[in-house]
C-alpha cells in the first residue's frame, strides 16, 4: 500500500490516496487474477457446445434446490450458427450458450453477487479507517512484544485460532480483513509477504476442509443423506487437527527471515489506540455472535463494518470529511477482489444456462455403479474435486451433487456420513487452489500475491493432503463411518 503518513496527536493521518495491494508489485510473468477468470468463462461456455445439456427434476423451482435423484433427462439442444445469438430460454429445449455471454455474465454474477460484493467493499473501508489510526501497527507490535518475536509461538497459536473459526463456524470471507493485517506482522518480523498470506489462508481453508461443525456446509449436506446435523465429528476433528497440524509446519518451514525485522519492543498501546483495536474486537464478536444466533447474513456484516467505522474514526479524532476519504480509499483496496467474487458466480452462471452440470453427474453416477466401496468413496471425493472447479460455492454443489451421488454411493456401501466427508474434503482440498474460486482471487487480491505464486507454494501441501484424504475415506469405509 502506498501511503504517505504523518504522526499527528499519536494518530496516523494518511496524506496520500489508498491504492489496492495489487498495484503494489509488478510480478514478472504473474498471472493476472481477471483475464484467469475470462479464461475460465471462456473455458464454461465451450463445454456447453460439447457436453449434451440435461437436468434432474428438483424438489422446488429454486435455484438451489435440491435434485431428485433418478430423474434425469436429455434435454434437445440444436447446435447451429443460430445459437451464437442469445435467445430467451425455452422449457424443455436446452441451447450452448452464446459467446456473449463472456460480458453478459459478468454484470448477472455481480448481481448474485452483490450481498458478498457490498460486505467486501464496507469491510475494505473499515480497514482503511482502521489502518490510518496507527492503532493496527500498535497492535501489531504490542503482539510481537509479548510473543518476543518467537514464530513457534505465534504462528501455531494464531492459526489454531482461525482455523478454529473456519471448522467450528463456517468462517471464509471474515478473514478477508486479517489477510493485510497478518502481511503487516509478517513484515514487522522480517518475513514474507507469502509467510503472512498462508497463514490466515491454510488455516482457514483446512478448517474448512474438515468442518467439523460448519454450519454453512453440514445444515445442507447432512440432511441430504439422511444423517443428523453435526452428526460424526469425532472423525472429523481428528482429520481438522492432522491437518492443521501439518500447515502448521508447512507455515513454520516458510517463516524464514528475509529482511531485518524491526527490534522486538513491548509497549502499552496508547488509549485511543486501545479504544480502537476494542472496537474491532467488538466488531468480530458481533460477526460472530450474529452469524450465529441472530441469522445475520451479508447485508448485516456491511452494516456492522459501516457502525465500526464510524467508531474508530470518532475515537481517532478524525474530521468526517477526513474520515469519509479514508473509508472510501479502503474500498479502492477491495475493488479487484469483490470484481473477482462476481467473476467467479458468473462461472457458474454460464455452465448452469448451458444446463450441462446435472450431465456431468449423472455420467459419473452410472460409472461408479457397482465398484466396492472402498473405491467407490474416494471417486465420489474425486468427483467433488471436479465439481469444485465448475462450482466453487459449497451450498449450490452440496444441493446438486449430493442427491444424485448419496444414492449412488450408498447401493456400492458406502454410507451416508462418508458421503458427506467425501464431499467436505473434495470441496475443501480444491479450493484452496481453485482458479475459479472468487473468494481465493479475492484473498490474493487483498495481500497482493500472484495466483501462480501461490500455486507453486500450495501445491505440494495439496498433493499431501490429497494423499491423505483418499487414505481418510478408506478409512472411513472400513470402520463403518
Amino acid at each position: 500500500m502506498q501511503e504517505g503518513a504523518a504522526r499527528v496527536g499519536g494518530i496516523m493521518a494518511e496524506t496520500e490516496t489508498i491504492e489496492a495491494p495489487s498495484g503494489e508489485q509488478r510480478h514478472r510473468g504473474a498471472l493476472d487474477p481477471v483475464m484467469m477468470m475470462l479464461a475460465a468463462m471462456m473455458l464454461a461456455i465451450a463445454l456447453t457446445w460439447i457436453i449434451p445439456s440435461g437436468r434432474h427434476d428438483r424438489t422446488s423451482d429454486k435455484e438451489n434446490a435440491p435434485v431428485i435423484a433418478g430423474t434425469y433427462k436429455q434435454l434437445p439442444k440444436p447446435i447451429g450458427l443460430d445459437a451464437l445469438v442469445p435467445h430467451a430460454p425455452q422449457p424443455g429445449v436446452a441451447r450452448p450458450v452464446s459467446p456473449v455471454a463472456l460480458v453478459t455474465a459478468i454484470p448477472e454474477g455481480l448481481k448474485r453477487s452483490a450481498p458478498l460484493i457490498f460486505m467486501i467493499l464496507m469491510l475494505g473501508g473499515m480497514f482503511g479507517i482502521l489502518r490510518s489510526s496507527g492503532a493496527l501497527d500498535a497492535g501489531i507490535q504490542r503482539l510481537i512484544g509479548i510473543s518476543r518475536g518467537d514464530v513457534r509461538i505465534l504462528v501455531p497459536v494464531l492459526m489454531l485460532a482461525f482455523s478454529a473459526g473456519s471448522t467450528f463456524l463456517g468462517m471464509i470471507s471474515e478473514y478477508l480483513l486479517l489477510i493485510p493485517v497478518m502481511i503487516a506482522l509478517a513484515d514487522r518480523m522480517g518475513r514474507s509477504r507469502m509467510f503472512g498470506f498462508a497463514l490466515v489462508t491454510l488455516a482457514a481453508k483446512i478448517g474448512y476442509l474438515a468442518s467439523v461443525t460448519s454450519p454453512v456446509a453440514l445444515l445442507i449436506a447432512q440432511p441430504i443423506v439422511g444423517v443428523p446435523v453435526f452428526s460424526g465429528l469425532g472423525f472429523r476433528l481428528a482429520i481438522w487437527l492432522l491437518f492443521l497440524g501439518i500447515a502448521v509446519l508447512v507455515v513454520l518451514r516458510a517463516g524464514r527471515v528475509t529482511h531485518p525485522p524491526e527490534p522486538v519492543t513491548v509497549e502499552r498501546l496508547s488509549p485511543r489506540h486501545l479504544g480502537i483495536l476494542l472496537i474491532a474486537g467488538a466488531a468480530v464478536s458481533a460477526l460472530v455472535y450474529g452469524s450465529i444466533a441472530l441469522g445475520w447474513d451479508d447485508g448485516e456484516f456491511s452494516a456492522l463494518f459501516i457502525l465500526a467505522a464510524g467508531g474508530m474514526a470518532a475515537v481517532a479524532g478524525m474530521r468526517p470529511a477526513h474520515a469519509a476519504h479514508l473509508f472510501v480509499g479502503g474500498m479502492k483496496m477491495m475493488m479487484l477482489a469483490a470484481l473477482l467474487v462476481g467473476m467467479g458466480r458468473a462461472v457458474e452462471v454460464i455452465l448452469r444456462e448451458g444446463q450441462i452440470l446435472d450431465t456431468i453427474i449423472e455420467a459419473v453416477s452410472v460409472q461408479i455403479h457397482g465398484l466396492p466401496p472402498v473405491i467407490v468413496a474416494p471417486i465420489v471425493m474425486a468427483v467433488e474435486m471436479v465439481l469444485t472447479l465448475l462450482i466453487p460455492s459449497t451450498s449450490a454443489k452440496a444441493a446438486l451433487s449430493i442427491p444424485v451421488l448419496g444414492p449412488i454411493a450408498a447401493s456400492a456401501g458406502v454410507s451416508g456420513q462418508t458421503t458427506v466427508l467425501a464431499f467436505l474434503l473434495g470441496n475443501g482440498l480444491v479450493n484452496m487452489l481453485a482458479p475459479t474460486s472468487g473468494m481465493l482471487l479475492a484473498y490474493l487480491a487483498a495481500a497482493g500475491i500472484p495466483y501462480n505464486q501461490w500455486f507453486r507454494f500450495a501445491f505440494p501441501i495439496f498433493l499431501l493432503l490429497t494423499a491423505l484424504s483418499v487414505a481418510a475415506m478408506m478409512i472411513a469405509v472400513v470402520i463403518g463411518y
